[in-house]
């Protein structure tokens, strides 16, 4: 029997959070991975590196919409969650339903918060910053996979067609 990731609704994130050990330091980090690529495996295993324990927040099919665009996404959240809860680095994954990742952050008070090289601290959304402050996490950015995104691969598909 192989093992797998577990999908904690946000909702539950305070308790799941309380019954951590408190020696354990906590990563999250959030995204659509719509069409996982060696880019996310990478950057995946760099953000678990980081701490003991691995939380993904992963955009709902919604927010990926509105984020991306009506054709988005291309496998839905519970494809998307199988794939992401099956990877060594993962060690849970939450589904958040929001654009934004700050109730996820307020709920699961992450130690450290892991995001890629498409970003910088300066880039990170206003509120979700001061939610990382507020509760006093570490923000890490990853170096970014050049050439490795979904929307290169998407574009690949296309042209081939």
């Amino acid at each position: 029997m192989s093992s797998f990731a577990p999908l904690i609704p946000v909702e539950e994130l305070p308790s799941w959070r309380a019954n951590f050990p408190n020696s354990s330091r906590l990563v999250l980090t959030n995204g659509c991975f719509d069409i996982l690529h060696s880019g996310h495996v990478l950057y995946l295993e760099q953000a678990r590196a980081l701490g003991d324990f691995l939380l993904v927040a992963l955009n709902s099919d919604e927010s990926v919409r509105a984020l991306k665009g009506p054709s988005r996404p291309i496998n839905p959240q519970l494809d998307r969650y199988t794939v992401l809860s099956r990877l060594r680095s993962v060690d849970a994954v939450t589904i958040f339903p929001t654009l934004r990742v700050t109730q996820v952050i307020f709920s699961s008070r992450p130690h450290i918060y892991a995001k890629g090289g498409d970003y910088s601290p300066s880039s990170l959304d206003p509120e979700e910053s001061a939610a990382l402050r507020q509760i006093n996490a570490s923000i890490h950015i990853l170096p970014l996979v050049q050439g490795k995104s979904t929307s290169n691969t998407l574009r690949q598909i296309l042209s081939s067609q």
